[in-house]
């Protein structure tokens, strides 16, 4: 049976910051403070470099599901999310989509999360900090789970 696998979205597998980069200065002024309700925002983002070729390399040991938080009052983003999973990870990611705001419910071994936040901090398994000092990038990831 393989260990099961949880990998956050927004600055893990997506890029967050690339996306605002391509917002007006106006709409961001009016969402400052709230950049994920920012509407059409998830609609635009653009994976992070190497997070494709890592979550497909990922698949082949591994159980692998996509585990985010989408933002509560931009329903618009649920979709968006779900289209860019399925645009971008294709049938490796069918139906392994969960949009929770409490991960550590969820059981698995691993969850690979830029931040702490929405129960990541709290997940009983694992927590890779995608973007800290052991785990800067897919690269490390990749040699610490394929170990």
């Amino acid at each position: 049976m393989k260990k099961r696998v949880f990998v956050d979205m927004d600055g893990v597998l997506v890029d967050f910051a690339g996306a605002l980069k391509k917002v007006p200065g106006d709409v961001l002024e009016k969402y400052h403070g709230n950049l994920d309700e920012v509407p059409g925002l998830f609609a635009i983002m653009e994976p992070i470099v190497g997070a494709i070729d890592a979550f497909n390399r990922l698949c082949e040991k591994y159980d692998v599901h996509i585990l985010s938080t989408a933002p509560w009052d931009n329903p618009g983003a649920w979709t968006h999310k779900r289209e860019w999973v399925e645009r971008y990870l294709g049938k490796n990611a069918y139906k392994r989509l969960t949009l929770s705001h409490h991960k550590n419910l969820l059981n698995g071994h691993f969850l690979i999360d830029d931040r702490t936040a929405n129960g990541a901090g709290e997940f009983e398994g694992k927590h890779i900090l995608f973007g800290g000092e052991e785990f800067p990038d897919w690269t490390t990831v990749l040699e610490f789970l394929e170990a």
